[in-house]
């Protein structure tokens, strides 16, 4: 167990003071109080004030970090020397190589030049649209972002409300739609009969009725849901910096993979034409070098490593930053929070970030084996078997994941003990490991789905209008609708981590018996203590389903 030093940089209290003290809040009447003095949970190894880290915090986990280097170090100069001693003759120009019986090699007779010829004519056109609609729509992009943080801010319960009918409206209307263009079209009601097509409207039907039903159902849970929403929308909005560094992170990945993707490309050319002989002709042939699948290899688990490292970087930025707002009294304004966040990330805590992301991707290549031997022509009960191994350590790896990195942002502690230490912190305080309200992030996705939607319907009117694309104009609204939902979507996944962060915050409150943000202890109190447990004004007023 890690020292109270390491993490608050302050000296523990006596051993003979109370650990927990008892949380009496207005807003906690509907949960039973923290455990007593005499819980073993309680005992004095366990740190007694567990707040941000503002102090000089030592590096850890500086094994991964050291690992990962050597990863990124071996992948860049295998890269060089692919690149330097690549044969300049492709793979592709096999066909100007002959056998010299007088050497006994394969030796180049011509050469051959490759000209390409580009029409742009109608393509053209389209290109240029699409270019320029895309650049208006990463421009636009930025309004709209803000547009949607401070809306739900200020008016989520009405946003999240009139949402909700176009989730239901629109594969409804798509539904309808296939149905009739399906029946009027000669060929498509050749290959569906009138009950196939009868069958597939009654199904989504049914599915969307299944939708209204769970949404009716758990009415109650929407609208805490919605007021989670707001108070990380409020977090959010107080911390907008993070708007301009975490696309220039995810940017920064980008340029780091650009050199990677080039050294692949030159890894496959090493190798040389050698002769082949078959039925009695000897040909020439590309031999690839022996080392080459080796750095492939390589190289792809470090882009792997890399991709998981910088999404949990981008983690525990936003959990720094949103911990040192939390914390701030009187609502003031923290100076240099995304700074230090930043300096924190890839300095001390660089080798925990490094080793949450080495779990990440072993799960995630673990499942991606598992599925693709799911598809091949295995016995079912191997599949049954890969399965259901595959589920109990994903099971396992996020019930150890789930808050560690939060938690790591906050304390500075290791990967190890923060997860320990995140565990018994919402255990001592009745909380759940792994229950944080999901309905938020599908009513997030609906209104992003929504908001994507009705601006590629805007672009595909003013291209009908102001062009001359016709049928391609769908095309390009189309594809600014795919750009809109995934800037979006990367909103969301801020969001989602800010009502993490705010979830820690508020255990760190209830155990040490403090309110930092009033408004946060009014909301989060009412979160069901595990995934059977439905809180009682809930249970008041309409049942949920969980």
């Amino acid at each position: 167990m890690a020292s109270s030093d390491d993490v608050t940089g302050k000296s523990p209290d006596p051993p003979s003071k109370p650990l927990l003290f008892p949380y009496i809040d207005e807003f906690h009447h509907h949960h039973s109080p923290p455990p007593s003095e005499s819980d073993p949970s309680s005992s004095s190894h366990y740190p007694t004030t567990i707040t941000y880290n503002y102090s000089p915090r030592p590096i850890k986990d500086l094994t991964f970090l050291l690992l990962f280097l050597l990863f990124v170090i071996s992948t860049f100069a295998f890269g060089i020397f692919a690149s330097i001693n690549r044969n300049p003759n492709p793979p592709s120009s096999v066909s100007a190589f002959s056998y010299d019986i007088r050497t006994d090699s394969c030796v180049k007779t011509e050469n051959r030049v490759l000209f390409f010829n580009l029409f742009l004519s109608d393509s053209g056109y389209i290109l240029k649209n699409l270019i320029l609609t895309v650049v208006v729509t990463l421009i636009l992009s930025i309004p709209i972002s803000l547009f949607v943080v401070f809306s739900l801010k200020h008016y989520a319960k009405q946003l999240v409300y009139a949402s909700l009918p176009f989730v239901v409206l629109v594969p409804v209307c798509l539904d309808v739609y296939w149905f009739v263009a399906c029946t009027v079209n000669d060929t498509c009601s050749e290959r569906f009969a009138l009950v196939y097509r009868i069958l597939v409207l009654v199904f989504v039907l049914l599915v969307v009725g299944v939708m209204v039903w769970i949404i009716v159902v758990n009415w109650s849970r929407v609208e805490l849901t919605v007021k989670i929403i707001r108070v990380s929308a409020d977090a959010l909005s107080n911390n907008l910096g993070l708007f301009g560094v975490l696309p220039v992170m995810s940017l920064g990945l980008v340029i780091y993979f650009a050199p990677i993707v080039l050294f692949l490309v030159f890894a496959r050319l090493n190798g040389e034409f050698v002769p082949r002989g078959k039925r009695g002709k000897v040909f020439c042939e590309w031999e690839q070098d022996g080392w080459v699948p080796a750095y492939y290899a390589l190289a792809i688990l470090t882009m792997l490593w890399s991709a998981a490292a910088m999404v949990e970087a981008q983690v525990y930025v936003i959990s720094g930053t949103i911990a040192q707002w939390y914390f701030s009294k009187d609502d003031s304004r923290v100076k240099r929070s995304i700074r230090s966040s930043l300096r924190n990330a890839f300095g001390p805590s660089s080798g925990t970030i490094c080793f949450s992301g080495l779990l990440i991707a072993i799960v995630r290549i673990v499942r991606g084996a598992v599925d693709t031997a799911a598809n091949e022509d295995a016995s079912g009960m191997v599949n049954v078997v890969l399965r259901c191994c595959v589920n109990a350590l994903l099971s396992a790896f996020e019930f150890l994941n789930k808050f560690t990195i939060n938690f790591a942002a906050i304390t500075g502690e290791a990967y190890c003990a923060s997860a320990r230490l995140t565990y018994e912190l919402l255990r001592r305080n009745l909380l759940s490991v792994v229950v944080v309200e999901v309905v938020s992030t599908r009513l997030l996705a609906a209104i992003v789905f929504v908001i994507s939607a009705i601006y590629a319907i805007v672009v595909c009117v003013i291209l009908k209008a102001a062009t001359d694309l016709g049928v391609d104009s769908y095309f390009v609204a189309a594809v600014s609708f795919v750009v809109v939902l995934v800037i979006l979507g990367f909103l969301v996944h801020v969001l989602d981590n800010v009502i993490d962060t705010v979830y820690i915050c508020y255990a760190i409150d209830r155990d040490k018996g403090e309110v930092c943000k009033a408004d946060v202890h009014e909301i989060y109190v009412h979160l069901p203590i595990s995934r059977n447990h439905n809180p009682a004004y809930l249970n008041a007023r309409t049942p949920l389903l969980v």
